[in-house]
């Protein structure tokens, strides 16, 4: 299809811009594919604070080994067999077996383009991811100095829980609670509009 091509080509313009060193071309390609990485992990993790996590290590290994993306597959198989690998070594870090229903690498791309088209259909979904994404600013920058620190550290930087309490000079139970409460507050935020939002709750991804 000719919008699977443009799709591929622009990945492939921000894939260089960040091999070139322009980090906001990466939080582009994390806007784009947020949803259908934590898709792909929900059916792994059914936990959606897990979810959430292993959706932001996904990206973090996307980032470190972006250098050494040269394009033999599409970014987006590329992409989701991290997120297949990340979930997986995720669940057996907390001796947990993956589901018995696998998705095998070679089926990432199909099961990308099932997601893409249930995303995409209409204007008024489009429009709703918008206006999640709004609200979720906005609830961050409406929270307390400590829980913004905490959770923009955890979600924007990509750093540890013992990174975070050391940034902060404080213990990690308390980074825990920060975020937890932050969490709760955005989540609190987004509550209306994912009452009226057609589209599964796992599809938003922090």
């Amino acid at each position: 299809m000719a919008e699977d091509r443009v799709s591929e080509a622009l990945d492939q313009d921000l894939v260089a811009r960040v091999q070139r060193g322009d980090g906001a071309a990466f939080d582009l390609l994390v806007r784009k594919y947020q949803h259908r990485v934590a898709a792909v992990i929900s059916r792994y993790v059914h936990d959606w604070a897990e979810v959430q996590d292993v959706a932001q290590d996904t990206f973090i290994r996307a980032y470190r080994a972006i250098g050494g993306f040269r394009g033999d597959a599409q970014f987006s198989t590329w992409l989701h067999r991290i997120a297949v690998n990340t979930a997986k070594n995720h669940l057996a870090s907390h001796n947990r077996r993956p589901p018995g229903e696998d998705i095998e690498i070679e089926d990432a791309e199909q099961f990308e383009s099932g997601l893409r088209l249930r995303d995409n259909d209409t204007p008024e979904r489009e429009l709703m991811r918008q206006q999640l994404e709004q609200t979720v600013l906005s609830a961050v920058e409406e929270l307390p100095q400590d829980l913004r620190d905490a959770i923009t550290l955890r979600e924007v930087e990509g750093m540890s829980y013992e990174e975070i309490a050391e940034r902060m000079g404080c213990p990690i139970g308390t980074v825990r609670s920060r975020i937890f409460r932050a969490r709760e507050a955005i989540d609190a935020r987004m509550r209306p509009l994912l009452d009226h939002d057609p589209l599964p709750k796992r599809s938003y991804a922090s």
